[in-house]
Order: structure tokens, then sequence, then C-alpha cells
């Protein structure tokens, strides 16, 4: 699978829901285009649409119609095989909701993606390692979830989520569970360490949304880009 430079194009994104009586249409004719070391925060209302959209990014999720072209691959021409492989490869997800596993230390937990692929090399290793270390956590790698701070334990998610050297990063409320100065660092983090990737960034904290190189706004599943 060839790849070309890193972009992400979002060509006449639209996304229905079936109901019992018709169907919610939560993305509308969804068009944005993003280049390595760009960042953009999506703001909007509660329910429009926009984890959906992180879905749909993240290939989770199939849209209705349009198209979502990644390094060069349009993502809904991969087949059912493919399809996790590029995921891991080329996407970090990083969750309102850490969602580290209780039983794994930090490192343990930093290291899950490369599972996969089998045995951890020792490259790996130490890779997720200058992650923890990055992130500020170089005297928690052996520590239990339960013996980390909820800031801490977003720390270790984000190291995670960029592991694998992702493409793109999509990060769905990060800071919302944690206090001013936890939000401040994290976003801090997240800005520095997706310079040489794309970020996209669901927010409602309007301090962090102007933080990111392009901002915009999705009401009604229509998406405004503003700049």
């Amino acid at each position: 699978m060839s790849l070309s430079p890193t972009s992400c194009i979002v060509t006449n994104l639209c996304k229905k829901y079936p109901l019992r009586d018709g169907a919610l249409e939560v993305l509308r004719d969804c068009s944005f285009e993003l280049q390595s070391g760009e960042s953009l925060s999506i703001a909007g209302p509660s329910g429009s649409g926009k984890s959906s959209l992180l879905s749909i990014l993240g290939t989770l999720e199939s849209a209705t119609s349009g198209t979502v072209t990644l390094n060069g691959v349009e993502v809904s021409t991969l087949s059912d095989r493919d399809l996790p492989l590029f995921r891991r490869r080329n996407i970090g997800f990083v969750f309102q909701e850490h969602h580290l596993l209780p039983q794994c230390s930090a490192i343990e937990n930093v290291l899950i993606p490369f599972l996969a692929g089998g045995r951890i090399t020792a490259e790996q290793r130490r890779w997720g390692t200058e992650l923890l270390e990055r992130v500020g956590l170089s005297s928690r790698f052996a520590h239990l979830p339960s013996e980390l701070s909820g800031g801490e334990r977003q720390r270790v998610a984000i190291a995670r989520a960029l592991v694998n050297r992702p493409a793109l990063i999509l990060a769905d409320e990060p800071t919302g569970n944690l206090d001013r100065a936890s939000a401040a660092h994290i976003g801090d983090l997240l800005l520095e360490l997706a310079q040489t990737s794309m970020l996209i960034l669901v927010t409602h904290d309007p301090g962090l949304a102007v933080r990111t190189q392009r901002q915009a706004t999705l009401n009604g599943g229509y998406l405004t880009v503003e700049n």
C-alpha cells in the first residue's frame, strides 16, 4: 500500500442514521483538507455530529456518502482485512475517557498498539519510554492507572495514541474531565506532539480551540471552517 505525502482530504461527507419515521442527517456535505503539521479544532453544540465526524475520519464508522482520503488512500475502498492495519498505522485516537487497561502499567498501556504485530521490539519499547518521558511521566512507568491522577492517565492515553507515529491524531474532548491546570497542560502536549502529524480536535473549550491553526464549527450538520 503506497502512501503519498501526508494529507487528509474530506469531500462532501454526509451521514444519515435510519429512524422509524425517516432518517436523521447529522453531517451534510462536510469538506475540508489538512496537511502535515496542521491542526483543526471543531466546536459545536452537543448532538451536532462532532463525535460521528471523528468516528468516520478514524474509520470506525462509514459515511453515507462522500469520501475521506488519508495519505492518498480513499478509506472506503479498503477491505475489512486491510482497514484495521491501515487504521493502526495511520490514526491515533485520544478520547475524553482514557480507556486504559487497569491491570497494565503505564508503559504497558502505551505499548498496547504494538501487540497486534506480535512481539514488542526493543526499539518500540524505547520509543514508548521516550513518549512517557515527553509527557512528564518518567517516574510513573510501572504505575497502574489506579495509582495515577486523572491528568496523568490522560497523558498516558496521549502517549499511547502517538506511539505508532500516526499521520492523523483525532482528539474528542480530551480535556473535558480535567481541572484547568491539567487541561492547559494536556492542550500544550497535544499541540506540541502533533507538529509533525495532523491534529483534529473536538472541544468545548474556547481557550484550547483558538490555539489550533484552524477553527471550525459544526451545527445543523454543516461544517463551517473559519480559516
